[in-house]
């Protein structure tokens, strides 16, 4: 029986639901071994990873997937937000604006940098980027909740209370 890697990539994503990702791992192991250059097996081998808890792993699947489709919004997003959890700020920042120069309109990019600069304790920098997700999509929840908690470490308490008033508005 011939493997297929698309049937493969669908047996490991069934796998991993099910929290049998040392099996996952090794089905996106051989599908990438029958299609090197396939960006999406890359990255659901750097979700796996990750929800492995393996952050390591998972940003060299991700970076492959990057090299791949450096335009793909997805990709991008989990590669910063990995960088994030590895405190490689300096990765945070550059796969976050790299991703923003090609969707500008990406609001989950804006956020992530955002909270890059608020880690960082860049509280002027990090709510201008909160700002601009909102500017995208007022109901970016975590993007509220993220300019709420700098507006505080600002002092600034009437924006804090706009943000919480704005949170109760949204379902």
């Amino acid at each position: 029986m011939i493997e297929h890697p698309d049937k493969l990539n669908n047996q490991a994503i069934i796998l991993a639901a099910d929290g049998n990702y040392t099996d996952a791992i090794a089905c996106f192991k051989r599908a990438i071994i029958l299609d090197r250059d396939n960006c999406l097996l890359w990255f659901n081998l750097g979700v796996t990873y990750k929800t492995k808890g393996d952050l390591i792993l998972a940003k060299k699947a991700l970076l492959k997937s990057h090299e791949l489709n450096s335009l793909n919004d997805d990709v991008t997003e989990t590669l910063a937000t990995i960088c994030l959890h590895l405190k490689d700020f300096e990765s945070v920042e550059t796969y976050c604006l790299e991703g923003i120069n090609n969707n500008p309109s990406n609001s989950n990019l804006w956020n992530i940098l955002g909270v890059k600069f608020f880690q960082s304790e860049d509280y002027n920098t990090a709510s201008y980027c909160f700002e601009s997700a909102l500017t995208i999509n007022p109901y970016h929840k975590d993007a509220l909740y993220n300019l709420k908690d700098t507006y505080s470490e600002l002092n600034n308490t009437i924006g804090e209370s706009e943000c919480e008033n704005r949170l109760k508005e949204i379902p």
